[in-house]
């Protein structure tokens, strides 16, 4: 496709998104599943045939959208939520995996390598559905942290996962001891990678001094790491998560100004919204109906195998963590089940397959035939799903507190870039004065009507406010902080291990009898 072509296409799929975006509100459709409703019959209107290119996915989109979640991932509800997130996208994965593996092998005949393949490509879960759904309708905080979580390094898994069977295939022989030194090799290799380059990368985006100087390193960060690890044998997706979450808490958080961290995440929420339109859009043109409708009782059980999967792995793992961590709802776990989408890697990874595996075009369209029922079934029932379990509870008295919590971060944010100004000499004192002054009777009402809001008795903050109240949030976070203070304390040796540990032991115990937030 010549490049005046490939202009051409392009005006085309922009002018068709932007009616998806307006139709999808206006029907009140996820705009993922509209993009993919939208592309099936656009290739009709193309005078050539475009696809889904499996290389433009793995190399280029998927490092954009995993970088774009990790700078966006706040490590502190990251690190309060990690045992669910890694008993999801770890033990869940593979045992997930396995199960479809085993329900595919015996119900369509396949033999275990192409059933390993369609399990480790089924069992992978795309939560931008789900996510999406999430902005629309307010869910607790700890929920949408765990599915972000997941769909973090989830995507990595899968790939780890599929690219030892590629090895299985191509060499014809793995042990299992060699299969679990080559996880470990590449799981920890691409954390060690991405630590490496996403500390390395601080000092250097701290000397530029313009937000387009800084932009380029942020983009040359997330390719780079990836082909880095891609080449050095390890893992590309894990080493853009940890480079992604580094740059994110510890680059963008020291000595940036307002509008430099406002341009790289636009730009940042701007390239991930563009690469998902793409992608999807691609989804609906990559699918064909007619080889859909003779697969049809073959994709038909391929749904009920990673259905039972994820059920297998979502309900048990979810129901043993409280006996190390905070139990996570029913009515959570309903969702993890339910939000079980696929999406584009499941589909990059299908156009992956080894060109000589046997049966390789069935395969490929039981996997397309999954994403397209997942989309468009699963995608259109979330936000019901999400009304149905009650899980968004915004009541008047939570959304007077975040009002008033918003006016405190903006108020303190703008006297913050104000002193930065006055000390670089841009702002005379006069001026600095008067306008500070002004942020300042903004920021004391607004503290002094929360002051009032959480001196109210709790039996009428909880009768007006549902069962959960924001201070709960707070006091968690600040719990938190007292468990990292003893850990550096214990690190540093100041405080004995003795007792740093039975003080953590309290400080668990009072985090077990927090609400959920």
């Amino acid at each position: 496709m010549d490049v005046t072509e490939l202009v051409k296409v392009s005006i085309i799929l922009l002018v068709l998104a932007t009616g998806v975006a307006l139709l999808s509100r206006r029907l009140g459709i996820p705009y993922v599943t509209g993009l993919v409703l939208a592309g099936l019959p656009i290739t009709e209107l193309l005078s050539r045939r475009i696809g889904l290119s499996p290389t433009l996915v793995l190399d280029l989109f998927l490092p954009i959208l995993i970088f774009e979640a990790g700078i966006n991932t706040d490590v502190s509800r990251l690190r309060s939520t990690f045992k669910p997130i890694a008993l999801l996208a770890g033990p869940g994965a593979l045992v997930s995996s396995a199960i479809i593996a085993v329900l595919l092998k015996f119900g369509l005949g396949l033999s275990w390598i192409p059933a390993l393949f369609v399990g480790v490509i089924l069992a992978n879960t795309d939560t931008v559905s789900m996510i999406a759904v999430f902005k629309d309708i307010p869910v607790p905080s700890r929920l949408s942290t765990i599915v972000e979580g997941e769909t973090l390094f989830n995507d990595a898994a899968a790939l780890v996962s599929f690219n030892l069977i590629v090895q299985v295939y191509s060499t014809g022989s793995l042990t299992f001891i060699e299969g679990i030194q080559q996880l470990l090799f590449i799981s920890l290799g691409g954390c060690v990678v991405g630590l490496v380059l996403g500390y390395l990368s601080i000092p250097v985006f701290a000397r530029l001094d313009d937000a387009l100087s800084s932009l380029l390193l942020t983009v040359a960060v997330a390719l780079g790491t990836f082909q880095v690890g891609q080449f050095l044998g390890v893992s590309g997706p894990v080493a853009v998560v940890v480079a992604g979450l580094i740059f994110g808490n510890f680059g963008l958080s020291r000595n940036t100004s307002a509008s430099s961290r406002i341009t790289l995440l636009s730009f940042w929420e701007y390239a991930s919204f563009t690469v998902n339109t793409f992608i999807f859009l691609l989804i609906g043109v990559e699918i064909n109906l007619v080889t859909l409708w003779k697969t049809l009782p073959a994709i038909l059980l391929a749904v009920l195998a990673y259905q039972i999967g994820r059920v297998l792995t979502v309900y048990p793992l979810l129901a043993g963590i409280r006996w190390i961590d905070r139990p996570i709802p029913l009515r959570w776990q309903h969702l993890l089940f339910l939000g079980n989408i696929k999406g584009s890697l499941s589909m990059a990874l299908a156009l992956s397959l080894p060109t000589t595996l046997p049966g390789r075009e069935v395969l490929i369209a039981i996997v397309f035939g999954c994403v397209l029922v997942s989309l468009v079934g699963q995608g259109l029932s979330l936000p019901w799903v999400v009304k149905r379990l009650k899980l968004s509870k915004f009541s008047e008295v939570q959304q007077q507190v975040e009002e008033l919590q918003a006016q405190l971060i903006t108020g303190k944010a703008a006297q913050d870039e104000l002193d930065s100004l006055l000390k670089s000499g841009v702002l005379p004192k006069a001026v600095y004065e008067e306008m500070r002054s002004a942020y300042q009777v903004r920021i004391a009402g607004a503290e002094k009507t929360l002051r009032e809001l959480y001196n109210r008795r709790p039996d009428e903050v909880e009768a007006r406010n549902g069962k959960s109240s924001k201070l709960e949030a707070i006091r968690r976070r600040l719990l938190l902080a007292e468990k990292g203070a003893l850990n550096e304390a214990m690190r540093k040796r100041i405080l004995s291990e003795e007792i740093v540990r039975g003080r953590i032991q309290t400080l668990d115990e009072q985090l077990l009898k927090l609400e959920d937030d």
